[in-house]
C-alpha cells in the first residue's frame, strides 16, 4: 500500500493549482452575483463564504512553498494542505446554488487522481503520524528559516521565557498592568524600532523578523508583550508615510528607543468599524496664544491609554458627515503616564482626557480604555503631515493598520504556539487507563490537526510579512487575509487543547484557560471579523 507520506510536490501542486483554479471561478462567479464590490451587502454571506475559501486556497499555496523549501516541514505541510483545501470545499458547497454552480461543478473542479490526493492529504495515518511527531518533539513545528531569522527567533524566544512567561499568569489572574521592566527591556533589545529606517534610531530588519518577535513576545504572553510592538508599529507607518520631515525626526526615534509608548484612538461607542463614520472632532483653535486644535468627543477600545506617553487619534476635521473619511485627520496627542484603570488628564488651559478601562475576561495587562476627550488642545504641528495632512488621516492610518494586521497574525500563531506546546506537555504527562493520553490514537490525531492549522496560519503570515517587505501596498490584502485565518485557528487551537485538558483546561491552574480568553479577542481587534471579510477581502478580491 503507497503511504500517505509519498505525496510529491508534483501531486501536491496539482491538487493546489486546480484549488486555485476553483477558487478563481468561484470569485467569478460572485462578482457577476454582486455586480463587483458594490453589491456586496446585498450577498453578504455568499460573499463571505466565498472570501473565507479564497484565503483557505491561499493558505495552501504558501504551504505548498514550505513543502517545496524544506523536507522536515513537508509532512506538516502536506497536512496543512488537506486541512485547509478540504475545509475551502466545504465552504464552497454551501454556495453553489447561489452561484449559478452545482456538485459536478464542485467534483470536476479536481481530476479523479487529485481527489485521492486530497484524500490521502486529510487522512487519519497522515494525520496521526504528524500529531505523533508533534508530542515526539514537545510541540515544536519544524519550519525552514534562514541563519539570521533562526537566531531572531531563539534570541527573543529566550528573553521572553526569562522575563515575560514567569510574569504572564500574575498579570492574568489581578489585571494588573505591564511591569515597566519589560518596556525597559524590549527597549534595550530594540523591539519597538524593527520596522523604523536606521535614521531615525530604528533597526529595520524587515517584516518577518519583526513578525518572529511579534509571535515569540505573545507565545510567552499576548497581553504582556506580543500586543506591546504593535501599536508603536501602526503609528510609526502612519508617520512614514504622511508625516512631515520634522514630525518623522521628532516622534520616530523617541519611538524607536521606547521612550514614547503609543496608544491608538479609533473607535468610537456607537461607531465600530465604520471609521468613516467617527464623530469625536478636531476644531481648529488658538489657546494661551498658540495655534493648534480642540478635541472634543468619546473615544472606545483604546489599549494602553493609561501609560501610553502619546495617542495616535483619528479625528473629524470636517464637521460635513457627507465628506465622511475625506473629513479625518490624524492628532498625536501627548497625556502623561497613569498606571491605573482609570485617569484624569488636566490641562493648564482646562481641557482634560477622562480614561477608564473597561473589565476584559482576556488580553488584560496593557487595559483598553473608553476616552472622553474635553476641549482638549494639541498644536498645529501634532496633526501627521501638518497642513498636507487634513483630511488625510483615514489614509494614513488604514497604512498603519495593514501592518497591524500583520502583527495580529503574528499574534495569533503565537499563542496557537503555546497553546499546542502546553496542551503536548500535559497529554505527556496525564495517565488514564494505564499509560499516557498521548499514546491514544485520538489524542495524536487532535494534535496533528492542531499541527497542520498552525502551519497554515504560520505558512500565510510569513507569506504576507515577505510580500509587505516587497510592496506595502499591494500586501494589504494577504494582511487581511492572514489575521483571518490565523486568529481563528488561534481560537480554534487554544480550545482543543483545553479539551484534551479535560477539567483541568477549566482551571486557572493551567495556562490554557489564559489561552482561550486571550485568543477570543483576536478576531475582533485590528478588523473584526465580518467587517474584515466583507469590506477588506471581498472588496479587494471583487474589485480585480
Amino acid at each position: 500500500m503507497e503511504s500517505v507520506t509519498d505525496l510529491s510536490l508534483d501531486e501536491l501542486g496539482s491538487l493546489v493549482t486546480s484549488s486555485n483554479n476553483l477558487i478563481a471561478r468561484v470569485l467569478e462567479k460572485t462578482r457577476a452575483l454582486t455586480g463587483g464590490p458594490e453589491g456586496i451587502d446585498q450577498h453578504q454571506v455568499v460573499v463571505e463564504r466565498a472570501a473565507y475559501a479564497a484565503t483557505e486556497a491561499r493558505a495552501a499555496s504558501e504551504l505548498l512553498s514550505i513543502a517545496a523549501l524544506d523536507s522536515r516541514s513537508k509532512k506538516v505541510a502536506t497536512a496543512g494542505i488537506g486541512e485547509v483545501v478540504t475545509r475551502m470545499r466545504h465552504r464552497i458547497d454551501a454556495i453553489l446554488p447561489d452561484i449559478g454552480l452545482d456538485e459536478d461543478d464542485l467534483e470536476n473542479a479536481f481530476s479523479a487522481s487529485e481527489r485521492a490526493i486530497l484524500r490521502r492529504a486529510s487522512s487519519e495515518d497522515l494525520v496521526r503520524s504528524v500529531g505523533a511527531e508533534t508530542i515526539q518533539a514537545g510541540g515544536s513545528i519544524p519550519w525552514p528559516l534562514d541563519d539570521m531569522m533562526v537566531q531572531i527567533r531563539d534570541s527573543v524566544r529566550e528573553f521572553a521565557e526569562a522575563e515575560i512567561a514567569p510574569e504572564a499568569e500574575r498579570i492574568h489572574r489581578n489585571d494588573d498592568i505591564i511591569p515597566e521592566k519589560f518596556i525597559q527591556s524590549m527597549s534595550e533589545l530594540g523591539y519597538f524600532g524593527m520596522s523604523i529606517p536606521e535614521k531615525f534610531g530604528g533597526h529595520d530588519m524587515g517584516m518577518l523578523a519583526m513578525i518572529l518577535i511579534t509571535e515569540e513576545l505573545s507565545r510567552a504572553s499576548l497581553a504582556a508583550a506580543g500586543s506591546l510592538i504593535t501599536r508603536p508599529e501602526i503609528l510609526s507607518k502612519a508617520l512614514i508615510k504622511g508625516g512631515t520631515k520634522e514630525q518623522q525626526s521628532h516622534w520616530l526615534p523617541q519611538i524607536a528607543a521606547g521612550q514614547l509608548m503609543v496608544a491608538i484612538s479609533v473607535t468610537e461607542p456607537d461607531v465600530g468599524s465604520d471609521v468613516a463614520s467617527l464623530k469625536c472632532r478636531a476644531t481648529k483653535a488658538v489657546v494661551e496664544g498658540e495655534s493648534g486644535y480642540v478635541i472634543n468627543g468619546p473615544k472606545a477600545w483604546c489599549t494602553f491609554a493609561g501609560r501610553a506617553d502619546i495617542i495616535a487619534l483619528l479625528a473629524r476635521t470636517n464637521p460635513d458627515p457627507k465628506l465622511k473619511a475625506k473629513g479625518l485627520s490624524l492628532f498625536i496627542i501627548p497625556k502623561d503616564r497613569f498606571t491605573g484603570h482609570s485617569f484624569e488628564m488636566n490641562q493648564a488651559s482646562g481641557g482634560r482626557i477622562i480614561g477608564k478601562a473597561d473589565a476584559t475576561p482576556g488580553y488584560r495587562g496593557m487595559h483598553s480604555f473608553t476616552l472622553n476627550f474635553e476641549n482638549y488642545f494639541v498644536p498645529e504641528n501634532h496633526l501627521v503631515g501638518e497642513e498636507e495632512g487634513v483630511g488625510k488621516g483615514f489614509y494614513l492610518q488604514m497604512a498603519g493598520f495593514a501592518a497591524g494586521r500583520l502583527q495580529t497574525g503574528g499574534r495569533a500563531t503565537g499563542l496557537s504556539q503555546a497553546a499546542l506546546e502546553k496542551t503536548v506537555e500535559y497529554v505527556v504527562d496525564r495517565t488514564q487507563f494505564g499509560q499516557p493520553i498521548s499514546n491514544f490514537q485520538l489524542t495524536q490525531y487532535l494534535i496533528g490537526r492542531m499541527t497542520a492549522q498552525l502551519s497554515a496560519a504560520r505558512a500565510i503570515t510569513y507569506a504576507a510579512a515577505e510580500e509587505m517587505e516587497r510592496d506595502e501596498r499591494k500586501a494589504s490584502l494577504i494582511a487581511a487575509q492572514a489575521k483571518l485565518l490565523a486568529c481563528d485557528i488561534a481560537v480554534d487551537v487554544s480550545q482543543q487543547g483545553q479539551l484534551l485538558h479535560g477539567g483541568w483546561g477549566y482551571a486557572e491552574e493551567y495556562a490554557i484557560s489564559r489561552y482561550v480568553a486571550d485568543s477570543n479577542v483576536l478576531p475582533i481587534f485590528e478588523g473584526v471579523k465580518p467587517i474584515l471579510e466583507l469590506k477588506v477581502i471581498a472588496r479587494a478580491l471583487l474589485a480585480t
